[in-house]
């Protein structure tokens, strides 16, 4: 499966809070972007109810990897590998029925020691589990926020020497001609997919 994505905008705020994502989102929208499949989102305070607002007819992915991180945080280290491997066999489920069926196995085994941690994942239930619409093929590309952290790293790496990033026109100056490059690529390799390979153009 070949795929091409870009960055459709870059932006810098001090708090990211619903009023921030709305501005993001209706800028977005502005500026042509008329409707979105997926978000795929890592959860933060907000987002979901300003994707809801721009966006109504969206779908909604909140990263796996982050929500394990988030209901994990607080379990003890000689418990942590029995439970994530019980907690696997509910993100990696098939189905979402049979992901439901395991989830209330995992509530029954850690409930009563973690209920916070059964807790987080079923009040975010609805939002975690839409890849199970999607082929499995193409599931690990839709629960994580992988490619947007891999750009993350990119630009921090262009930055992270700077001493003093005074305002946004320089970082988004030093982010884009960093090197003579005017964009950033990053080739995505998924072992469920054979041979093929995803290669993602950010440009900015």
């Amino acid at each position: 499966m070949d795929g091409l994505k870009e960055v459709l905008g870059m932006y810098v705020g001090e708090n990211e809070s619903s009023k921030y994502w709305l501005m993001v989102l209706n800028d977005l929208k502005n500026r042509g972007l008329e409707d979105v499949l997926i978000f795929a989102t890592d959860n933060l305070p907000g987002f979901s109810q300003a994707i809801t607002a721009v966006y109504p007819k969206a779908e909604i992915q909140k990263c796996i990897i982050h929500q394990i991180r988030n209901s994990t945080r607080y379990v003890s280290y000689k418990d942590i590998r029995e439970l994530m491997k019980d907690l696997k066999t509910v993100y990696k489920a098939n189905t979402e029925n049979t992901a439901l069926i395991q989830l209330d196995y995992f509530e029954d085994k850690w409930g009563k020691k973690y209920p916070s941690c059964v807790s987080s994942w079923r009040n975010n239930w609805a939002e975690l589990s839409t890849f199970f619409k999607y082929p499995p093929e193409i599931r690990k590309l839709m629960y994580t926020t992988n490619t947007i952290e891999n750009f993350n790293r990119q630009l921090r790496k262009v930055t992270k020497n700077k001493n003093n990033i005074s305002n946004r026109f320089f970082f988004r100056k030093e982010s884009l001609f960093s090197n003579g490059k005017c964009y950033i690529q990053v080739d995505i390799k998924n072992e469920r997919l054979g041979s093929n390979t995803c290669s993602v153009k950010y440009f900015l």
